[in-house]
């Protein structure tokens, strides 16, 4: 195992403490979402035209926090195996730096979503 020039350095234990606890946790994570998944899936099928629009941008959402969740576990799995400080920062940066870009692009997919749902919503109120 390597050291920085402070002499930091992460005991084996801790490393695996870590590792068994972030992949408990990610194993109960995973059991919540395909609850949920079964859930939204119940409900979209039995939605109308307006209802499906609206179910499209709640299951982006959903999707969209699950990626974030995921990135999360991948950093922390990352983040424990790590040797130094030095690799700790550089995996923090990297792990900021996708999570803003991700951000974007989904804020973007959100609102194209939205906009989408409002419009038909819009439609089917002039229809009746």
């Amino acid at each position: 195992m390597s050291t920085d020039n402070t002499g930091f350095e992460v005991p084996e234990q801790m490393r695996d403490f870590a590792e068994k606890s972030v992949d408990q946790a990610r194993k109960a994570f995973d059991d919540f979402m395909g609850a949920t998944q079964k859930a939204v899936s119940n409900v979209e099928d039995s939605a109308s035209a307006v209802q499906a629009n609206a179910a499209d941008v709640n299951k982006k959402a959903l999707t969209y926090a699950e990626e974030h969740v995921n990135a999360a576990f991948k950093f922390a799995q990352e983040l424990v195996k790590a040797d130094n400080v030095e690799d700790m920062m550089k995996l923090q940066q990297s792990y900021l730096r996708g999570q803003m870009e991700s951000l974007g692009e989904q804020s973007r997919e959100f609102s194209n979503a939205a906009t989408k749902a409002v419009q038909d919503a819009a439609k089917a109120a002039q229809k009746k």
